[in-house]
């Protein structure tokens, strides 16, 4: 059974760096990979702690002035290639009807290409 049977909603690959803040500590802790309306791929640039729930806040490339936080739920962590870098899986387990539609609408939106 591959991976992509396991997954909800597709995950839009992510061509821009979009920048990821924790609103808890403004520490940036890394970069989009892909994004669907249920999670994201992080390449995290800082130790992050396994099985953990974090608030995030990021940009997404194209929407204007849409900022979108979520509440996220760390599912897995593996060291990428590059020294202090590691791969993360998240869950978003908390976002606003606002920011759940502009997540939807650029999930969606056409041109987009999917992992």
């Amino acid at each position: 059974m591959s991976s992509k049977e396991h997954r909800r909603s597709p995950r839009r690959k992510v061509a821009e760096t979009v920048i990821v803040a924790d609103t808890m500590t403004e520490e940036i802790v890394g970069r989009i990979g892909n994004l669907s309306e249920g999670g994201m791929l992080l390449m995290a640039s800082v130790p992050l702690t396994e099985d953990a729930l974090y608030q995030f806040r990021f940009r997404l490339p194209g929407v204007d002035g849409a900022d979108i936080e979520a509440g996220a739920h760390l599912l897995w962590s593996d060291r990428a290639s590059s020294p202090g870098q590691s791969w993360a899986g998240f869950r978003f387990i908390a976002m606003t009807d606002v920011h759940r539609e502009a997540l939807h609408a650029w999930v969606e939106a056409p041109g987009a290409h999917y992992d």
